[in-house]
């Protein structure tokens, strides 16, 4: 079984993801396409690793705008879904319906969503968040943090980055640009359907 297989998902015009780029398409990446193991264009284009080439586990951690504690260690034994955003980038806001559909639709199956928003102050982030009646949590990363422990286990070139974590912490599934509904509930759905960590030692 090869590491990555890639999976066709919604093609952003060019305009609109050129807006939220925060970093370029790594060397040797082609559109629509992995060329290497986790590397994908910046294109909405998904990228999925198979169980013995995931990478992590990934920890986030931080303060979120109503100013609680947040941590994905917590989380061990469950999905998490993370995703990078900030109030002005068009294709957060176009996902944003999706994203919280899908915190709500599983939240009793145990998936976790979290935000990392590094541009917004409080009331921009709290304003979006009540317009798209968001009801999972963000942590407020003006810092840079919680990117940098993302960016530590897995390359972010784009906002919005969506990224799926199975029930041990690490990476299942990114999604670089805005997410697709289908698809996202696909990868949810298989990273529930994968093992549960068995008690530690």
């Amino acid at each position: 079984m090869t590491g990555v297989r890639v999976v066709a998902a919604a093609v952003l015009t060019i305009g609109l993801l050129a807006g939220c780029s925060v970093g370029s398409t790594p060397s040797g990446a082609g559109t629509g396409a992995a060329t290497q193991d986790g590397y994908t264009s910046t294109d909405g284009t998904t990228t999925t690793w198979a169980v013995g080439h995931r990478t992590g586990p990934l920890q986030v951690t931080g303060t979120d705008f109503d100013g609680q504690a947040q941590d994905t260690a917590s989380w061990l034994g469950d999905v998490v879904v993370v995703n990078t955003w900030y109030a002005g980038c068009p294709p957060c806001r176009a996902e944003a319906a999706d994203l919280a559909a899908v915190a709500r639709d599983f939240a009793e199956r145990g998936v976790h969503v979290l935000g990392i928003n590094s541009v917004d102050d409080a009331g921009s982030a709290q304003a979006f968040q009540r317009s798209f009646e968001v009801p999972y949590p963000s942590v407020q990363d003006t810092g840079g943090t919680a990117v940098a422990a993302l960016q530590g286990v897995i390359p972010v070139n784009a906002t919005p980055t969506t990224v799926v974590l199975d029930r041990e912490g690490r990476v299942y599934a990114r999604i670089l640009g805005a997410v697709d509904a289908g698809t996202l509930r696909a990868l949810v759905q298989d990273a529930l359907a994968g093992p549960t960590p068995g008690p530690t030692p």
